[in-house]
């Protein structure tokens, strides 16, 4: 089982001398940190990230308890998920041992210990270690789909990227809907890179960043003397697209005058230069977005109807990052390791006070705000940890999730069991029957939640 020597460090917790050198002693194969107690513990992990942490429950204060020992395992693995954390207990530690697992421990261990047993345990450890690292970086470096870079575990966003994968092969128009900073530009690249036209060309063109003055002649293009300035016959992106992906970002910005002459395109796939009589055929992809409402702007007589339906003819909505479950955190920490790389800092943690702030923002700005605020934490932070204040965000009064298993699942059994009896009026027959119990447990169930 060879680890790679740069992930061989190992941090030994435990306040008795004695045992700390014979534990070092036989560990003379790893890069051997030693800390007493839990102050010290911390700040090991947060200074060397060891992946293997063996550590005595009964810690100072508390020496001959465990209650120290199991705060410091959550706060170690709350630093850093990955660690291995093997405990080492006494003999009738049994309850606290199973206690630790139950928490995130890798394995326990009983004294007095075996060294050879305990080192095999360390070194599987590692290995699994190891192979976990291993794993992530195919994970990260698999770049076969573009979808691979969008960052999300959330059912909804999966579902949203699948759908990205099945219309990319055709040529059917695509419309991209969400909110500002929710990577629609990304999406579209996904949609070119995706598709039959990869080796051409994929032009982009903001409708709302041109004067209106302009635009007409970035989309089409022109002659020659088609205006004042006009010294030489000037091709349009629509035109520049041909074989490849035309993305018109923010759509919804498009002036009235101009959305006639894009749906003729669009149903011909034909375009006129300003200041030519010649019609030119473009063989493109269209793909659009917008964060705007283009139904409201309809009614508003704003936006056309006819173009509406010729550019959605596959529509995609894009999910906020506020309501992308656990995303805020995930993509939080792939920002903090992204600019901590870039700014050749050494590896930063967030605290947990930063993570209830992460996760209890709205991130109006979505992916796009959470990225620069990340980047001026990294930058601004002077230690080795990003707290709150560094974040900079706005206190929010939107409470934390439980993050307890039991907690969420009491929780939301609870909200079962009002929803089932609201929905037969309190029959409680009914209500066992439509939640699949019998009725002594629904009693049981009600009692446990103080329902009557």
């Amino acid at each position: 089982m060879k680890v790679n020597s740069s992930q061989k460090k190992l941090l030994v917790i435990e306040d008795d001398p004695g045992l700390q050198k014979q534990l070092r002693w036989s560990f003379d194969d790893y890069e051997v940190f030693v800390a007493a107690d839990r102050e010290s513990a911390l700040a090991q992990v947060r200074r060397h990230e060891p992946a293997v942490v063996t550590m005595d429950l009964g810690l100072p204060p508390d020496p001959d308890g465990a209650s120290e020992g199991l705060a410091t395992l959550q706060q170690i693995l709350a630093l850093a998920p990955d660690t291995k954390v093997i405990v080492l207990t006494g003999n009738q530690n049994h309850a606290n041992a199973l206690k630790a697992i139950e928490l995130g421990a890798y394995d326990f261990y009983q004294k007095p210990y075996d060294p050879k047993m305990l080192s095999l345990i360390v070194d599987r450890a590692f290995y699994l270690y190891s192979l976990q690292r291993e794993n992530r970086s195919l994970l990260l470096s698999h770049l076969d789909s573009p979808i691979s870079g969008i960052i999300t575990r959330d059912p909804d966003m999966i579902k949203m990227c699948r759908n990205i994968e099945r219309v990319a092969t055709s040529d059917a128009t695509v419309m991209l809907l969400g909110e500002s900073g929710t990577g629609k530009e990304v999406l579209a690249r996904a949609l070119h890179q995706l598709s039959s036209r990869k080796e051409a060309r994929f032009i982009a063109i903001n409708c709302a960043a041109i004067p209106e003055t302009l635009l007409e002649s970035e989309l089409f293009g022109y002659e020659k003397g088609a205006f004042t300035g006009a010294v030489k016959q000037t091709l349009g992106k629509i035109e520049l697209a041909q074989g490849g992906t035309f993305f018109l970002d923010e759509v919804g910005d498009l002036p009235i005058s101009l959305q006639a002459k894009l749906l003729r395109f669009l149903q011909e796939r034909v375009i006129e230069r300003i200041g030519g009589r010649e019609e030119i055929s473009v063989d493109v992809r269209v793909v659009c977005a917008t964060h705007r409402n283009l139904k409201k702007l309809i009614e508003e007589g704003c936006f056309r109807e006819d173009l509406f339906y010729r550019l959605g003819e596959i529509s995609i909505k894009i999910p906020p990052l506020r309501n992308r479950v656990g995303d805020a955190v995930l993509l939080a920490h792939h920002f903090k390791n992204k600019f901590s790389a870039k700014e050749g800092r050494q590896p930063l943690s967030f605290s947990q006070e930063a993570l209830a702030a992460i996760e209890a923002h709205q991130w109006p700005g979505n992916v796009r705000e959470m990225e620069n605020c990340i980047k001026r934490a990294v930058i601004m932070t002077e230690g080795p940890q990003i707290s709150a204040d560094d974040l900079g965000l706005q206190e929010s009064e939107i409470p934390t999730e439980p993050m307890n298993l039991r907690e969420v699942r009491e929780r939301e059994e609870c909200k079962a069991l009002v929803r089932a009896l609201a929905k037969v009026d309190g029959n409680i027959a009914k209500a066992a029957e439509l939640l699949g119990v019998s009725r002594p447990t629904l009693y049981d169930l009600m009692n446990r939640h103080g329902l009557k």
